[in-house]
């Protein structure tokens, strides 16, 4: 017989347990922030223009933007970019985005 069919059991590793890992203490106390609003904002892009050129737009100017067609557009939480996406279309009248790329910043050091 060959070794490969014996079975394995976490009981006998060392530091191993066969039972389900406890849920994290903290995550009860999460529940307190989940009622928190925050502003969600998905950039479709940017531009850069003078006081007297913004007042000179009317109804139907356009303005163009620093993307391009099919490039992805940044969505930001509270003015914070955390991730980016696509525009997607939800039905015939609405837009929606979908997140593509999570954007992990580093956190500040004091």
């Amino acid at each position: 017989m060959s070794d490969t069919n014996k079975e394995f059991d976490l009981d006998n590793v060392e530091g191993g347990s066969s039972q389900a890992p406890e849920a994290p203490r903290f995550a009860h106390d999460l529940e307190a922030i989940y009622d928190i609003p925050v502003t969600v904002s998905a950039v479709l892009g940017r531009t850069t223009m003078q006081v007297s050129q913004l007042l000179r737009l009317g109804r139907g100017a356009v303005v163009e933007l620093d993307r391009k067609i099919g490039d992805s557009i940044d969505i930001l939480v509270n003015n914070r970019l955390i991730a980016r996406g696509e525009v997607v279309m939800v039905d015939e009248s609405r837009l929606g985005v979908t997140m593509t790329e999570i954007i992990k910043s580093e956190k500040v050091k004091n």
